[in-house]
């Protein structure tokens, strides 16, 4: 099929006029684009989104327009263009269907529309006010995880998810209160620290200023005020120092210099009153230049110049062109008594560097030269690794939002690998966060660390430009320790993980020696039933088991039945069918009593043992005391499995079904101390209506912390439900049912 016929529009379609400009736009750019096929991905979208209308009343097409308009000034290539038109259709347009933009655009147009697309959540119809918001929480930390993998593989996704935030921001006012705050605060806290880690300086300020004009109005306004009458003044000395700098220049040889005022954002004044006490008065370095030279050797002369003409101050000079920013970004930086006095700001850059800092990755995309170059090159390669790790660390959306904001967006602290690569690391990172954030087997492996080619402790602070020399040893494990002093929410959940991989193997021990004693009990030999193999096929049965060894630790933790996994296990082998046994049944009688029943016949009084605390539906076995009646114990209880081996004739087999009464049973949870975990597993119970009748909490020296409560069950499923949540939190390094009396866990 021709090109033409591909892309064929009805005779009687007008171009918009926004349509023109942004075509205009592009042919000036890149001349060979193809330009039918951008027109025709805005008919598609103009169709696609006919009758619909944004909350300001203007038709729907004005904004996927606007979003290709900011990508246009970005140069981004011509497959970003037709996706940024084309990026809400799959999800508001169900006649868009996906087979359409392949067929027409390509898989990689396809690609880059569904990576930003919004997941689709099945809604509950009765939620509690809290339960919802937390739901809306967990959807859009879902859909930021989605797009974050989606631009792992091609970081065209989030130029694109930028573009459409930063046209909605601009479209605010449309929207009630409530909602522009929501908007807003996920811009500042999410979109303005990804643009800034992307390295788009251009989006990374509008965002932030626009945000800032909504969740501070009052402030905004002020600071705008303020800014406004200063601007005469400031002009008329940026004008003055431009003057001077290119006569100083030219008079040194370098010619086709560009020297320009670079403006303060609204923002980043707010941050300076507000973060460290100043005074807008006291903020003296409201004026800065941007000097473009067109060499890198041609940046050092015009810094020699700048101090030539000016006095620089001392410990306020970076050269970020011999070591580039983990972003792309290079400059010269000074600071300078300027002409009247006054502190001067300087960045000295070429032409391709100030692209790179005001386009960042985006310019990996832009046209040059006849063709879009998106070369894998470290930095982006760097950046996609790190997009990966963030989301795949993290199992539950609070996890995963707590772990961008610490790691992505947080303050940097930028060092060196011995071979003299820049890594980004949060700021107060130790050589510990270093070593994983160069290799996971790094920091499993880590034994101590050489700073600036000194020893160094791992609770070290790192510093801007250091250099780091990790020492490893084979046979070394990390220490739990480390998360005291670790700041990364990467290495964090690399030890969490360790740790809770180290607890699943004890558990499954745990778990095997209560099926071996079960498996002896019954008169059957337990390397019959437990081999791999066995063990492997009854996994299988599970969905959310993967093997044998999640079959085992399930069963130390208490999460599967004993009983019902040994009925599995002899099932797989016909001839090992388990005989038919008489089994009593425990029911509650008028007067809230347990008692025993069989056959009709029932009234013999039952208590539960303490040692283990039972609870209706968990495998149970009956002991026959002295004078107290019947006494029912979990079947993995050290006291019931003693008296099995001494006194098997008073042992009964039980069945304890659940009977509408609550039940008090004992766990114990080791987690990583943080703030507010208390107040998330609490939520839990709350969400599973299950009551806290007694609770303890102890914090550790080494940032655990041991949370001991006793609960109120109605029975093991409800028990059940609520221990896996808890240990969906990736802070819990185990949580366990507690047998009382002598403080063992199983």
């Amino acid at each position: 099929m021709t090109t033409a016929a591909l892309y064929e529009i009805p005779h009687t379609w007008e171009e918009p006029e926004g349509l023109l400009h942004l075509l205009n736009i592009i042919r000036e750019q890149n001349p060979s684009a193809n330009l039918r096929r951008i027109r025709y991905a805005f008919f598609l979208a103009e169709e696609a989104h006919s009758g619909q209308a944004r909350q300001s009343g203007e038709p729907y097409i004005m904004h996927p327009l606007a979003v290709a308009l900011i990508l246009a000034d970005l140069r981004m290539d011509e497959d970003t263009i037709c996706a940024g038109l084309l990026h809400d259709v799959l999800e508001d347009c169900p006649m868009v269907k996906p087979e359409l933009i392949e067929a027409k655009f390509g898989r990689t147009v396809y690609e880059l529309v569904e990576g930003v697309t919004k997941l689709r959540f099945k809604q509950q119809e009765v939620l509690t006010d809290r339960q919802r918001a937390a739901a809306k929480s967990a959807q859009a930390a879902e859909t930021l995880r989605k797009m974050l993998l989606a631009m792992a593989k091609d970081v065209r996704v989030m130029v694109i998810k930028l573009a459409d935030r930063l046209h909605n921001m601009r479209t605010l006012e449309s929207l009630p209160p409530e909602k522009r705050i929501r908007i807003a605060s996920e811009t500042q806290d999410i979109y303005a620290p990804l643009a800034a880690r992307m390295g788009i300086w251009q989006m990374k300020w509008q965002l932030e200023d626009l945000a800032f004009k909504h969740l501070h109005p009052k402030e905004f306004q002020e600071i705008s005020e303020l800014v406004s009458k200063k601007r005469e003044v400031r002009e008329a000395e940026l004008r003055e120092a431009i003057v001077i700098m290119k006569e100083a220049l030219e008079e040194r040889g370098v010619m086709g210099v560009e020297v320009h005022g670079r403006p303060k954002h609204y923002y980043s004044i707010f941050n300076k009153i507000v973060k460290h006490g100043f005074k807008f008065e006291e903020i003296l370095d409201l004026i800065a230049l941007r000097v473009i030279v067109n060499r890198s050797s041609d940046c050092y002369v015009a810094l020699g110049v700048v101090h030539d003409l000016w006095v620089p101050i001392p410990s306020l000079f970076a050269d970020y062109i011999a070591k580039p920013k983990p972003n792309g970004y290079q400059s010269l930086h000074t600071k300078v008594i300027g002409p009247h006095g006054d502190p001067l700001e300087v960045q000295i850059r070429t032409h391709e560097m100030h692209r790179v800092a005001e386009f960042g990755v985006a310019a990996h995309w832009a046209y040059k030269e006849g063709a879009a170059k998106p070369g894998p090159d470290n930095q982006i390669t760097s950046l996609r690794q790190q997009l990966f790790d963030w989301s795949t660390d993290h199992r539950t959306s609070s996890d995963f939002l707590r772990s961008i904001s610490t790691d992505l967006f947080s303050e940097q602290v930028f060092v060196f690998t011995p071979k003299g690569d820049v890594l980004d690391l949060p700021a107060g990172s130790t050589p510990v966060d270093f070593a994983f954030r160069v290799h996971s087997d790094l920091g499993m492996t880590l034994v101590g660390s050489k700073v600036n080619g000194q020893m160094a402790q791992l609770s070290t602070e790192l510093q801007n430009g250091d250099v780091v020399e990790i020492i490893t040893r084979s046979n070394a494990l990390p220490s739990l320790d480390w998360l005291e002093f670790v700041k990364s929410a990467h290495a964090r959940s690399k030890l969490r993980h360790h740790f809770r991989k180290k607890n699943r193997s004890e558990n499954a021990t745990r778990g095997k020696d209560a099926l071996e004693r079960e498996l002896k009990a019954a008169g059957l030999e337990p390397r019959e039933f437990l081999g791999e193999d066995h063990l492997e096929k009854l996994a299988a049965t599970y969905s959310d088991l993967e093997s044998g060894q999640d079959l085992l630790a399930k069963v130390g933790e208490g999460l599967l039945s004993v009983q019902n996994v040994i009925n599995k296990l002899r099932g797989l082998d016909p001839s090992h069918a388990q005989p038919q046994k008489e089994v009593f049944q425990v029911t509650p009688s008028k007067q809230g009593r347990l008692i025993l029943s069989a056959d009709g016949v029932d009234g013999i009084a039952v208590k539960r043992g303490r040692c283990c605390e039972p609870v209706p539906g968990e495998d149970v076995i009956g002991y026959v005391s002295r004078g107290r009646g019947m006494v029912i114990h979990r079947r993995i209880c050290p006291n019931a499995v003693q008296m099995q081996s001494s006194e098997p004739e008073r042992m009964m087999a039980l069945q304890w079904p659940p009977d509408g009464s609550n039940y008090s049973a004992s766990l114990k949870i080791e987690t990583v101390n943080r703030q507010g975990l208390l107040m998330d597993i609490s939520a839990i119970f709350g969400e599973t209506k299950i009551n806290i009748s007694a609770a303890n909490v102890r914090t550790l020296p080494n940032q655990t912390a041991l949370i001991e409560v006793t609960v109120d069950v109605l029975d093991i499923a409800q028990l059940n439900l609520v221990m896996t949540k808890i240990s969906n939190f990736s802070d819990v390094i185990s949580i366990l049912r507690t047998l009382s009396g002598s403080g063992s866990t199983r």
